[in-house]
Parts: C-alpha cells; sequence; structure tokens
C-alpha cells in the first residue's frame, strides 16, 4: 500500500514523494523531490525545477489526475526500484548504534513520546532523514499513522514544551518556515494560526514537524472538475478531517458543502465556530456537490484559509 509522505524510488534515479493513497490506473501519484546526480549524489529539486526536468528527460512521469483535475507527477508500479516507507524508516534508525546528529535528535525526541506512552510502532520518519539525504540543518519531519495517534502525539507535545522538555519555535525559527511556504497570509496571520496547531517544535535547536497519515482503507475518490475562483467568509461545522491530507472542513453555508486543502499551510487552519475567509477554486462533482479547494496548484498562489472571527 502506497500512503502520502512514502518516497518512491525509479531505476533512473529519481526519487518522488507520495502524494495521495493507494493508485490512479496503476500509478502512484507522487511529486518529484531529488535526482541523482553522478558528482553531487542526490539534489533536492523545487516544484518548477522538477516540472521542467521532467519535461526535457522523463515525460513519461508528468500526468494529468482526472480524478483530482490536476497536473502532477505519477509513476507505474513496475517503474518503483525502492519504496520508502516511514515506519520501516524510524524502527531502523532506533536500532541503530552509530548515529549522525540528526538521527541523534530524532532518537532522542522518540524516545520523549515513548516515555509518555506513544506507540513508535505507529509513528514514522519522512522527509529527507527517509531516503538518507539528511544535512545538518534538516529538520525532522514525523508521521503519525492514525487520528487517535496523532492528536496524542500533538498533545505529548504540549505536555513537554510545558515541561521544558521540548521549546516553542522561536522568531527566527517561524520567519524561516514563513518564507518556506510563501504563502497569502501575513506573518502575523501565519504565526497566530500555526502556533495553536501544536504540530511544531524544537528539540536541541532543531525544528521538528508532526504530519497525519489516515492509514485506513482508501478506494478512489469522485472526479471533481474545476469551476470558477471565489472568496467568501463561512463557519466551520465539521474539523473532524482538519487535519487530514487533504484537510477538510465541513462549511455552513447555502452553496457549498466544504473547504478542502491540499496545502500544508492551511492543515488544521480552524476549529469548530470560527468564521473564516477563504480565497479558492469552486470544484464540482458528477454529483453536483461543490466545494472550494485550496492548493488547486502546488503553491497555492491567490489561495487562503484564513479565521476571522474565532
Amino acid at each position: 500500500m502506497f500512503l502520502s509522505k512514502d518516497f518512491i524510488e525509479t531505476a533512473e534515479g529519481l526519487i518522488f514523494a507520495v502524494v495521495a493513497p493507494g493508485t490512479e490506473r496503476g500509478k502512484v501519484l507522487c511529486f518529484l523531490r531529488y535526482v541523482k546526480d553522478e558528482n553531487f549524489g542526490w539534489k533536492k529539486v523545487a516544484t518548477e525545477s522538477a516540472n521542467v526536468f521532467l519535461k526535457k528527460h522523463y515525460p513519461q512521469y508528468l500526468y494529468y489526475s482526472p480524478v483530482l483535475d490536476v497536473h502532477l507527477h505519477a509513476v507505474v508500479i513496475g517503474r518503483i526500484v525502492k519504496h520508502h516507507q516511514p515506519r520501516q524508516r524510524l524502527q531502523q534508525i532506533m536500532r541503530l548504534s552509530q548515529l549522525d546528529v540528526i538521527e541523534r535528535d530524532l532518537f532522542q525526541l522518540c524516545e520523549l513520546l515513548k516515555q509518555h506512552g506513544l506507540d513508535l510502532t505507529q509513528v514514522g520518519i519522512t522527509g529527507s532523514i527517509l531516503v538518507g539525504v539528511q544535512k545538518y540543518s534538516s529538520d525532522i519531519d514525523l508521521v503519525c499513522y492514525g487520528r487517535t495517534v496523532f492528536h496524542q502525539c500533538r498533545a505529548i507535545t504540549r505536555k513537554l514544551i510545558a515541561q521544558q522538555q521540548l521549546q516553542e519555535l522561536n522568531d527566527a525559527d517561524w520567519r524561516q518556515s514563513y518564507e518556506r511556504r510563501s504563502c497569502e497570509l501575513s506573518f502575523t496571520e501565519y504565526v497566530w494560526h500555526e502556533g495553536r496547531k501544536a504540530n511544531k517544535a524544537v528539540i536541541n535547536g532543531r525544528k521538528f514537524d508532526l504530519n497525519f497519515i489516515d492509514d485506513s482503507v482508501h478506494s478512489e475518490g469522485a472526479a471533481y472538475q474545476k469551476c470558477a475562483a471565489v472568496t467568501l467568509q463561512c463557519i466551520v461545522i465539521d474539523d473532524t478531517h482538519a487535519f487530514d491530507y487533504p484537510a477538510e472542513f465541513k462549511i455552513d453555508h447555502e452553496d457549498f458543502d466544504a473547504i478542502v486543502s491540499f496545502t500544508a499551510t492551511y492543515t488544521g487552519q480552524a476549529v469548530n465556530g470560527e468564521t473564516v475567509e477563504v480565497s479558492g477554486i469552486v470544484e464540482k462533482s458528477q454529483e453536483g456537490v461543490k466545494r472550494i479547494v485550496v492548493g488547486s496548484s502546488r503553491e497555492a498562489h491567490g489561495e487562503y484559509i484564513k479565521v476571522i472571527r474565532a
């Protein structure tokens, strides 16, 4: 089973990050993250560079998803030579006798979480550490499998911060995080929304993130067609899936059923009863259900969700 936050590797020396569970038409939906260079090893590639690179060298990995109505990347299962899985990688690191500085911070963090009752068999590591290309400045990207585990991990993180065993992000950390996101919110708005999510903290000066993956059985979702851009205000009435991928916020609105975000910036952005302003793209299913999508493109330029009344 392929899950979001897994990485897949092809024989050509390409590593893709999986962005959707399961497969679509026999292909794993993903996005190119690393390219193997003969002289410099694995090189990380940005979004636009990835598209240009594949168009020039491997156009067979460019893909249009009729289900998501979006252009991204996809790999036929038969082309995958290695499936990098976060849970397996974390268990491997926890058994190692020789660890680099990033792995030591990860090990210490996981031991703290374990001491407070977290089941580490339901936790994994993604990002650069998953494929062993981490640098001294790398962040730690933990993956929690299952809603209960994820919310338990958030609660433990809050507790450890209160006990001063973990630290909150400082101004420099927040600024770096904000600049990396390149989002439509002001810096002040970004920090206010992020600071209450309890899915980021610092250990030994190194930032870590908590990610939620629903690893229950998935079926192919309904196909949606993009319609038009919209900006409006509404009240969130169900935040159960606020941290899912994609994040979903059910709303009280006569025309739209929900706000859906494919952009990590807006995961967990609002809670029940809050009034939000949303700017996104209207999508309509074949059954006539309409939703507002934030993150119709990977960068989501001009699209956002922000609380205007808590």
